[in-house]
């Protein structure tokens, strides 16, 4: 009996030895998974992925179309518009400074440029660098629109303060215009002279520059957005006072060095880049979600900065995990900013989604029609914690997809986690605006107002639906 037991036992192994193993999963696989779901969903003709991951280049991967009309593939040598992942290489541009000595955050722009209306000059280079100044923004000027700098310019200066300085986060053009003017005057530079390049040529990133549409560009791919759910061209110009904020080209492969450089220390050192990734308070001691030219995610277990730009690129390092995840595509409105952490989950191990992430999932997983529940199961995890600027965010860009009823969803569990908001009633409120539930939009502005009476888009939109 017992010989027949160890008989069975050894026929058993050596048939369990003929089966091959299975393979693991493959990462490549999966991504390229996430990227057909991505562009199938938002109808993206063209994108690049880049992973990074110790030190190497761990992925890099190519899809779809570059130009509609020829038809041009995408390679991974298509240049593609990074647009506002421009500021981040600015934010690298001022730590690299603070660490010479020659600029200090805590001073005033005064400090650097002359010729400034006396309520500019009390704003901190740190302020500028996270976007709460409460400067007036020069893009937003008719003159800027008609590509007229200087009318654009001399319009900004001649506008009020929108708040004192340091009070809530306001997401200004002018911010790293004078930016851009402080490090060309500590350099000795024309004022409005590019100030990222000099990363580019010390890291190696022959397919980057500044350009705009005006330009002929060898290589680059066309850029696009929907509109009634057909690809338009988008056609970019940006101005000399642009360029420490936008306008700039890569490809993922140039942004992969880039990464790579910034992980391994050579443009930054670890104190400059704990500096860069520290989220600014308020002066209500509140935290924003901006550290210094990059955006800072509120995560408990994996660390996650970095930037996005033109709602088209994305661009997140996780340094405590040594990776990085750049997507970038050729359409407005793909936010590939969605899919960071899903992609960098493949390359990071044991790390699961937690935060927006994770509720996106669950709620993509499970649908939206019981967001509120979907949300009680993820808050059983003491650990799951929610910022409040990428949940609104996400929300908003549900909107730009047409998902109202989702954002709704989205939006109401913002209040949820946030009953104090302003901010997260007046977002709930557009929704139901948009959804077409009036008394709902009217009692959520009235909210926002109680909580923050400061809010002029929630009285603005009263008066209108008062009408």
């Amino acid at each position: 009996m017992r010989i027949g037991v160890f008989l069975r036992g050894a026929i058993t192994l050596l048939a369990l030895a003929a089966i091959p193993a299975r393979a693991a999963p493959d990462p490549g696989a999966q991504v390229d998974a996430i990227m057909r779901r991505l562009m199938a969903e938002r109808h993206v003709p063209g994108a690049q992925v880049a992973v990074v991951r110790g030190g190497r280049v761990a992925l890099l991967r190519h899809y779809g179309i570059a130009n509609l009309q020829t038809p041009v593939a995408v390679t991974d040598s298509t240049i593609f518009s990074v647009n506002s992942i421009t500021k981040a290489f600015t934010g690298v541009a001022a730590m690299r400074a603070v660490e010479a000595g020659r600029l200090d955050l805590s001073k005033r722009v005064g400090d650097y440029l002359s010729d400034l209306p006396e309520a500019w000059r009390g704003v901190t280079v740190r302020q500028l660098l996270s976007h709460s100044s409460g400067l007036p923004n020069f893009a937003g000027s008719a003159g800027s629109k008609q590509g007229e700098e200087a009318a654009a310019w001399g319009w900004a200066l001649a506008q009020p303060v929108r708040f004192p300085p340091g009070e809530r986060f306001d997401y200004s053009q002018t911010n790293y215009a004078l930016l851009q003017n402080i490090l060309n005057a500590l350099d000795g530079h024309p004022l409005d002279a590019p100030v990222v390049l000099a990363q580019t040529a010390l890291v190696g990133m022959p397919g980057t520059g500044l350009h705009d549409s005006r330009e002929v560009v060898s290589g680059k791919s066309a850029a696009y957005a929907l509109e009634n759910g057909a690809p338009r061209g988008l056609f970019e110009t940006f101005s000399p006072k642009h360029r420490a904020a936008s306008g700039m080209d890569s490809t993922a492969a140039d942004m992969a060095r880039w990464m790579n450089a910034i992980l391994d220390g050579r443009l930054l050192g670890a104190a400059a880049r704990q500096t860069m990734w520290t989220r600014v308070p308020f002066t209500n001691g509140s935290l924003g979600q901006w550290g210094m030219g990059w955006l800072v995610m509120d995560r408990v277990r994996h660390r996650s900065v970095g930037m996005t730009g033109g709602s088209r690129s994305a661009m997140f390092l996780y340094p405590d995990d040594n990776v990085g995840v750049v997507i970038l595509t050729n359409l407005a409105g793909a936010t590939p900013e969605d899919m960071a952490d899903q992609i960098a989950a493949l390359y990071i191990p044991g790390m699961q989604l937690e935060g927006v992430g994770a509720l996106r999932a669950a709620l993509d997983r499970q649908g939206y029609g019981d967001a509120s529940a979907v949300l009680a199961g993820l808050r059983r995890d003491p650990g799951f914690r929610v910022d409040e600027h990428e949940l609104n965010d996400w929300a908003y860009r549900l909107l730009s997809f047409g998902k109202p009823k989702e954002a709704l969803a989205v939006m109401k569990i913002g209040v949820e986690l946030f009953p104090r908001s302003g901010n997260a009633y007046d977002s709930l409120a557009d929704a139901y605006a948009i959804n077409g539930e009036k008394a709902a939009a009217i009692a959520s502005y009235e909210r926002s107002i109680a909580l923050d009476p400061s809010n002029a888009h929630a009285v603005q939109r009263l008066k209108a639906l008062r009408k």
